[in-house]
């Protein structure tokens, strides 16, 4: 996660994260990306159930009737076993978390146990009876899904209407004074619609949004070739920092981010070295603290059957079920090897990432993405859209060698 605004247009120095003593249990929600000590941010992927059809899906949803794999009675325990842990929030997600009649009971208890509760929803079922019940909770944030205009969300969510009903849900939020955020995941087929969501952002006052890269995953893993070119990954990072400046010049400042790409962060780096080097000096300190890629330290997942994964894109690793296990004791099994590496990821990287004079702030990107392209956990990224002389080390001569995709 790079913060656009945060890093970009200085709404966040590096002291703000210090004051806090950088520990994720006193960190305030904007600046937990900063923390020192990890403590994993656990999406529960609490259903598979949804009432849309999107195309984008990584959990591949299904119909929003039947049951669930985990009880109530079995989610609060493993919510207490995640607060006694650290875990400083609960990102309950789906399929679509609403579908569940226990979210507003699991949620308060996470609130109770000293956890921060978020929701990741596509918006539709978010009434005004609903927005209510989620305030009075003490619901930290409410993020929903946007693809774009009108006609490009509903055909990427399978249903007519899904763009009327999600933006209900934003103002519902609104007029109960919920945080919410819009989501939008980036790739070919509505990539021209970045502009019109920045509007909506605009003229909704919505005081959040994070752009989301493709990960091959889910019904991802059927968009590789829908995802973009490194060059229109470049235009679009500009694009967004661009109507992100504009904002805060216009007095109407929000917090943008990106997800799921963390050549973001040099990338955001290297234009500032441009237009202004102080500036970008207190960047590389910020980018320091965030240390990129987190999956299996600083996130972790359990899906609707409690299988444990390092974070909620990349499936086909299961390190334990929290079912039979506390998910406290796997997290911090040495025993598991693969979950331990990802712990220090940057030992283990190769291709390009291993020789990459940002690996310390990058860690490397995502191994799911590595993995369905190469076939290989550690190989490099093939979503990193630096080029070979911006990632090279000072004393290196020559770019590293190996193929690109």
């Amino acid at each position: 996660m790079i913060g656009i605004s945060k890093l970009y247009c200085g709404a966040v120095e590096a002291s703000d994260a210090l004051r806090y003593g950088r520990k994720s249990g006193k960190l305030p929600s904007h600046l937990l990306q900063f923390s020192e000590d990890k403590k994993p941010v656990v999406v529960w992927n609490m259903t598979r159930r949804c009432n849309l059809k999107c195309v984008h899906c990584y959990a591949k949803a299904v119909d929003p009737e039947g049951q669930d794999d985990m009880s109530t009675a079995q989610a609060k325990e493993m919510i207490a076993d995640l607060a006694g842990f650290g875990a400083p929030v609960m990102l309950f997600s789906g399929g679509e978390p609403l579908v569940r009649k226990d979210l507003v009971e699991l949620a308060h208890f996470a609130v109770a146990k000293g956890m921060r509760a978020v929701i990741s929803t596509n918006g539709t079922l978010i009434t005004k009876d609903k927005a209510k019940e989620l305030k009075e909770v003490g619901l930290s944030y409410v993020g929903i899904s946007l693809d774009g205009g009108e006609a490009v969300h509903d055909r990427f969510r399978g249903v007519a209407g899904a763009f009327k009903k999600a933006l209900e849900g934003v103002e519902n939020c609104q007029a109960e004074g919920l945080k919410v955020g819009l989501r939008f995941t980036i790739n070919k087929r509505n990539v021209k619609e970045i502009p019109t969501v920045f509007n909506i952002v605009r003229d909704m006052d919505v005081p959040r949004i994070c752009f989301y890269h493709l990960v091959y995953s889910g019904r991802g893993s059927e968009l590789i070739k829908e995802d973009l070119s490194h060059a229109q990954t470049r235009r679009v990072l500009d694009l967004i920092m661009d109507r992100t400046r504009a904002l805060f010049e216009a007095g109407r400042p929000k917090e943008v981010l990106t997800v799921d790409n963390h050549a973001d962060g040099p990338y955001v780096y290297l234009r500032l070295l441009k237009e202004d080097p102080a500036r970008a000096e207190e960047v590389m300190r910020l980018l320091q603290f965030n240390e990129g890629n987190n999956s299996g330290r600083g996130i972790g997942c359990v899906s609707w059957d409690g299988r444990v994964h390092a974070d909620q894109f990349w499936r086909n690793h299961t390190f334990g079920n929290v079912l039979e296990r506390p998910f406290s004791e796997i997290w911090t099994d040495p025993d598991i090897v693969l979950l331990h590496k990802l712990k220090d990821k940057k030992r283990y990287v190769g291709g390009r990432c291993a020789t990459c004079r940002y690996l310390n702030i990058c860690a490397g990107n995502f191994r799911a993405r590595a993995e369905a392209y190469y076939g290989d956990i550690w190989a490099e990224d093939p979503a990193c859209y630096l080029s070979d002389e911006e990632i090279r080390p000072p004393d290196q001569a020559q770019p590293p060698a190996g193929p690109r995709p």
